[in-house]
């Protein structure tokens, strides 16, 4: 036990600024492709340690030659997260925590999805809205139409209306980009839910189940505005509720002081 009395305060702060580091740069590939990278990155690491420890000649011979073109692959692959992490660092964004911008931007997209649900809500144009928070949700995404672009009421109007090629399906907005519209989402399989909600509440109790997501859902039968979350669904949801909640689960700095009020969730 030396090695222990050996470690001085310079030792903890490097270890500490490097896990760090590491931390960061996990919440910059968070729910993109980049994930499942890494997690076949993990595989292949973990099949040349076993072929090493149990000297399977010809397996170590083949993880080799990958990990010896794998360098100039990664670079290649990965370009668009290592482009993404280097233009936050040159923003200064990759190690800031909340800023006011964030928090002006998080107003905005409620205010803008606030506006087209209640237009739809009026005029009984069924919607779908998947808000994407910590869980990532690019297996989803890529089920539908990719968009990419910013959130506005205008938008998400005219993906809803009725005979349009992606009205069917839900859109999944990710920070302040809507990613994808006509997107497929899973279906709730719990027997409790009433016989009266379709496949588009179904779609976001089953969202909610698998995912910290939160989903609103406008009827085209009846115009009532709902909030799917955490598994459970809250029907005919006023507007200035649905606000309330919204600006109290998506604000940042909500999150940072990490206060959340407890939502009284029915079952129906």
């Amino acid at each position: 036990m030396d090695w222990i009395t050996e470690i001085d305060v310079k030792d903890i702060i490097d270890i500490l600024i490097v896990s760090y580091v590491i931390y960061k740069l996990i919440l910059v590939v968070r729910g993109t492709r980049a994930i499942q990278l890494l997690k076949g990155i993990f595989v292949v690491v973990v099949t040349w340690a076993l072929s090493s420890w149990f000297n399977l000649n010809t397996l170590q011979w083949m993880m080799n030659q990958m990990f010896t073109f794998g360098l100039v692959g990664v670079f290649i692959i990965f370009q668009p997260e290592l482009r993404r992490a280097l233009e936050q660092l040159g923003r200064g964004k990759l190690f800031s925590r909340t800023t006011v911008e964030e928090d002006t931007e998080v107003n905005r997209r409620i205010n803008e999805v606030l506006k087209a649900v209640s237009y739809m809500a009026r005029r009984k144009i069924g919607a779908l809205i998947v808000f994407e928070r910590d869980t990532g949700l690019t297996d989803y995404i890529e089920s539908g139409i990719p968009i990419e672009s910013h959130i506005s009421s205008e938008l998400l109007i005219n993906i809803f209306v009725p005979n349009t090629p992606l009205h069917d399906g839900a859109v999944i907005l990710r920070k302040h980009q809507l990613m994808a519209a006509g997107c497929y989402l899973p279906l709730s399989e719990n027997p409790f839910i009433s016989k009266e909600l379709g496949t588009r509440h179904r779609a976001a109790i089953g969202m909610s189940e698998v995912s910290d997501a939160m989903c609103v859902i406008v009827s085209e039968e009846t115009g009532a505005i709902s909030l799917a979350m955490n598994g459970h669904i809250l029907r005919d949801v006023k507007e200035d509720a649905l606000l309330a909640k919204l600006f109290e689960e998506l604000k940042p700095i909500a999150k940072t002081n990490e206060k959340r009020s407890i939502w009284k969730w029915r079952r129906r």
